[in-house]
């Protein structure tokens, strides 16, 4: 996987993507953003964060969607 920020550890919540190994999942990161939260927001809010953590976690989902092919009705 071509990311330093994402790690998939077995032990680590279930084997879900997190930052760095933070217990931080980036589906969690992403529903922010996706509520409207901004970058500065989520920063304060979760200060062992860093903002190379939500440019690769953006990057890691536009990867992952690369892959996904859907049927639309």
């Amino acid at each position: 996987m071509p990311f330093e920020r994402i790690t998939i550890e077995p032990a680590v919540c279930a084997g879900k993507a997190c930052i760095r190994g933070l217990r931080f999942p980036v589906s969690t990161l992403l529903n922010l953003l996706a509520s409207g939260e901004t970058a500065e927001s989520i920063l304060t809010a979760y200060p062992y964060l860093e903002n190379d953590d939500i440019t690769e976690a953006l990057r890691y989902a536009a990867w992952l969607a690369e892959g996904e092919c859907a049927e639309l009705a």
